[in-house]
């Protein structure tokens, strides 16, 4: 066992693990690219479940970083570098990775052949089965929360049957595997939820990610829109700093030294999901569903629709419709 290393202040582990992070994001060996290559397209699937054997051989492209994760670790050491902390993944793990947040994936010299299972899957994809609870309020995607879970044996054979159940349901031919998909995942999140987190390395959850995390509770708690007539969401980053009583300057620093992206950039994407389900599980019109989001002519929301996703809302909703 390596000697213990003296302890730093929180400000210098901070700072030092933004480094490693940014380091490895850089570097294409130690970043997830360590369980897969880019091959195929991957635009078009919301779920995939494969071995980090066939990952690693180009078989599909885990590297996306718009997708939920989760991962089962059987065999191999590992470092995960998630926001300010470190996680030693040297043992069986289910690790849960947040679209919203950057990490990197070190594999530590010497290790063994990396063996076990990858899922990725879109929000989207999930939202129904986890009966209108957003993900990233759930305790294992929560900004501030513990992405690693050690297994004992019990645990590991458990959740080795899941992701091979899975994998068989995803290659069937069977009309309604997508329903069995979202269960068998739904459990998988559910049963792991009951496990107890590992312990980070290195710095504990700052005021940034603090902030960041009630930030995006704020956010996902516009949602869903379930009727025409209700409060305005919110709408720019303004509108949420009012809300949270801190300064749009500041809060737009927080949100992108947790998440790399601006906040302005997640309101967005999560109008843009809002806006989709609403066109194709609803049968408002384009109009009932601007106001609905708080725009306050539906040109605004057409020209909103096009410019984050190159179509219009009703060649989005023709679109659905057809292949429905």
């Amino acid at each position: 066992m390596s000697a213990t290393k003296p302890q730093l202040p929180a400000s210098v582990i901070g700072l030092q693990q933004r480094r490693r992070l940014a380091k490895a994001l850089s570097n294409p060996m130690t970043t997830s690219r360590a369980f897969s290559q880019p091959a195929t397209d991957f635009a078009t699937t919301d779920i995939e479940v494969l071995t980090m054997h066939e990952a690693r051989c180009g078989m599909s492209n885990f590297d996306r970083r718009d997708m939920f994760k989760v991962v089962l670790v059987v065999e191999g050491a590992n470092e995960l570098h998630y926001t300010t902390r470190s996680y030693a993944v040297d043992r069986p793990a289910l690790v849960f990775t947040n679209r919203l947040i950057p990490y990197a994936w070190e594999v530590v010299e010497g290790s063994t052949d990396q063996q076990g299972h990858l899922c990725c899957f879109s929000e989207s994809f999930l939202h129904s089965a986890m009966r209108g609870v957003s993900l990233k309020d759930t305790v294992l995607y929560k900004v501030e929360g513990n992405p690693v879970y050690f297994l004992d044996a019990e645990q590991l054979r458990y959740f080795t049957d899941a992701f091979t159940r899975m994998r068989r349901d995803l290659q069937s031919d069977y009309a309604h595997k997508d329903d069995l998909l979202r269960n068998q995942l739904s459990i998988i999140i559910h049963e792991a939820a009951r496990l107890q987190p590992a312990t980070a390395q290195h710095a504990p959850a700052n005021a940034a990610e603090r902030i960041t995390s009630l930030f995006l509770n704020l956010l996902e708690v516009q949602f869903p829109v379930t009727a025409q007539l209700r409060e305005p969401v919110l709408k720019s980053a303004s509108d949420y700093a009012d809300r949270m009583a801190v300064h749009v300057n500041h809060l737009n620093a927080m949100v992108k030294e947790v998440t790399g992206k601006s906040t302005t950039s997640h309101i967005n994407e999560r109008l843009v999901m809002e806006a989709k389900l609403l066109l194709a599980h609803t049968a408002w019109s384009v109009g009932e569903i601007a106001y609905s989001l708080g725009f306050e002519y539906p040109t605004y929301f057409n020209n909103f629709f096009k410019k984050h996703t190159g179509i219009t809302p009703l060649t989005f909703r023709r679109a659905h419709l057809a292949v429905a």
